[in-house]
């Protein structure tokens, strides 16, 4: 990189990519256009650059990032060198905390699980169910 970070832009989907928030450019370029990546409180396009400093709001799934750019390099590399890319917020990291442990308990305590087919012993009851209530 011959320029310093501060005078060099890169487009926001391809530093996403390289930042290592989506695993290719073209889920970067679709999250972005769904409006799932906001620069600075505004929703952009793909081909927003963006520059050290820039705050990018990203949702991904169940989970919302709030972080800063603090480098911007166009490769992909390693995770190590991903993570000197970007600073995420206290708030955030905390955020995502709590929403994972809360769907790891809604999981494990009961929560409304997949929906199945009933077996023989859940249509029997059923069957007895409505033969009770239609003499009503």
């Amino acid at each position: 990189m011959s320029e310093s970070d501060q005078e060099k832009k890169i487009r926001v989907d391809k530093w996403l990519w390289a930042a290592r928030f989506f695993k290719t450019r073209a889920l970067a370029a679709q999250a972005v256009t769904g409006g799932h990546v906001h620069v600075n409180g505004e929703r952009v396009k793909p081909a927003r650059p963006v520059k050290s400093g820039d705050e990018l709001r990203i949702t991904r799934g169940n989970d919302e990032f709030v972080v800063f750019v603090t480098a911007l390099h166009d490769r992909r590399g390693p995770a190590a060198l991903a993570r000197t890319l970007y600073e995420e917020t206290e708030a955030s990291i905390a955020a995502r905390l709590k929403g994972r442990e809360e769907r790891r308990l809604m999981a494990t305590t009961g929560g409304k699980g997949p929906l199945r087919k009933p077996g023989k012993r859940d249509r029997r009851l059923i069957r007895k169910f409505v033969r009770n209530t239609d003499g009503d």
